[in-house]
């Protein structure tokens, strides 16, 4: 496992920008469609932050701000936006982010977080056979 250097420049604010296929991402995850209606129209602004080996996500929106921490590799309960309870892990890859994520089910996600050649906050989201992704730019 790499150290958090590698993932450093995820650190700072970020600004929604695009996305391909989250609604069927969504759908796999077994998000309902008021939920996923809701969600074509939010913006998020996410801020990255570590202090003394905690990170801490938060995601902000005009209808909701919801923040997690975590120490990378440590298992931890998270709660997903539209209510679900998860058993989450990060972990730091080489300069990647990996957040695995296991509902009351047995579902799985993965979601994959790095800065892309164009210096993008690029997320790449995994369900199933069900791949999407979105992008963010540094917020000015």
């Amino acid at each position: 496992m790499a150290n958090s250097s590698d993932v450093e420049a995820l650190k700072g604010s970020w600004d929604y920008v695009d996305n391909e296929n989250f609604d069927n991402y969504m759908k796999e995850l077994g998000v309902g469609m008021i939920m996923r209606m809701t969600a074509k129209t939010v913006k998020p602004r996410l801020i990255i932050s570590e202090n003394g080996g905690k990170w801490t996500m938060i995601t902000e929106s005009s209808i909701k701000t919801m923040s997690y921490d975590f120490v990378p590799g440590v298992e931890f309960d998270e709660t997903s936006a539209d209510g679900r309870h998860l058993k989450s892990t990060i972990t730091f890859v080489g300069n990647k982010w990996i957040h695995t994520s296991i509902d009351k089910h047995g579902k799985k996600s993965v979601v994959t977080r790095y800065i892309d050649d164009k210096g993008q906050h690029m997320i790449e989201m995994e369900c199933g056979s069900v791949k999407a992704r979105r992008w963010y730019r540094r917020a000015t």
